[in-house]
């Protein structure tokens, strides 16, 4: 089994002690909910918490609390499908030859949030600042779609 991702490697350590656990699944609440729109996740996954996944997709939790509410805050292969692997693999994961050539999910994650920050002359203290809303959901969304584009045009899955 592949683990991507699991809050408890933030907030351990150097996590800021002022914000909620929820922060340090922000992010991959973000990812995972991406790929739950797109159709990604493992029919085991889709089986085990179907009544959470709608909760998601009605916008009534955020992708943070859904990580932490019903996966104990962990995210592994076991919860997407073989597509959904493989773009997370290239993608969600730092250096991969994928990310290299055009970007990870954590680098666009940083940097689209930095950049609204800096349009607005402010900058966050933090990776775990950026707030866990539907609104920069929406945001990292296209930044994702457009991700998801160039992978399958670098997979040639076209």
């Amino acid at each position: 089994m592949t683990k991507y991702d699991d809050a408890s490697w933030h907030y351990g350590g150097d996590f800021p002690e002022e914000l909620p656990q929820k922060n340090s699944a922000t992010h991959t609440g973000m990812f995972l909910n991406w790929c739950i729109e797109k159709g990604f996740v493992s029919d085991e996954f889709k089986q085990d918490i179907e009544e959470e996944i709608e909760r998601l997709k009605r916008r009534e939790i955020t992708g943070a609390e859904f990580i932490l509410e019903s996966m104990d805050g962990k995210f592994s292969d076991y919860d997407l499908n073989n597509l959904g692997n493989a773009f997370a693999k290239d993608y969600y994961v730092d250096d991969t030859d994928f990310a290299n050539k055009f970007s990870s999910f954590a680098t666009d994650y940083i940097n689209l949030f930095d950049s609204i920050a800096e349009e607005s002359d402010f900058e966050y203290e933090t990776f775990y600042h950026i707030e866990d809303t539907y609104q920069n959901y929406d945001l990292m969304k296209q930044i994702i779609d457009h991700r998801f584009q160039e992978w399958q045009e670098y997979k040639n899955l076209n």
